[in-house]
C-alpha cells in the first residue's frame, strides 16, 4: 500500500493543514469527525486538496516535511494549482 502526503484545507479556519498517511481515507474521515490532531479537530470542514503517492513512508514524510519547511501560503497553493489528486 502506497504512503500518502496529502493538503487538507477548512474554509472556516481559512487554513491548509499538511500530513502523510498510510491510509488517505480513513485519515481524512478522523480529521473531519474531529479525531485527527490537535490543530484539525477545531472545525469538521476539511476537504482534500491535493494528495501524492509515495513507494515508502520516508518518502512521505521527506515530502511532508518539505512543504512544513517552506513555510509558504503561496507555495501550497502553487502544489495545489500544479496537481490534480491522483
Amino acid at each position: 500500500m502506497p504512503f500518502t502526503t496529502y493538503i487538507i484545507y477548512s474554509q472556516t479556519l481559512d487554513r491548509y493543514y499538511i500530513g502523510c498517511t498510510e491510509n488517505i481515507e480513513e485519515r481524512l474521515e478522523r480529521h473531519i469527525k474531529g479525531n485527527g490532531s490537535t490543530y484539525t479537530k477545531k472545525v469538521k470542514d476539511w476537504v482534500l486538496k491535493w494528495q501524492r503517492n509515495f513507494e515508502t513512508r520516508s518518502e512521505a514524510v521527506s515530502f511532508e516535511l518539505l512543504i512544513k519547511k517552506k513555510k509558504s501560503r503561496k507555495y501550497i497553493e502553487y502544489l495545489i494549482s500544479l496537481e490534480i489528486k491522483e
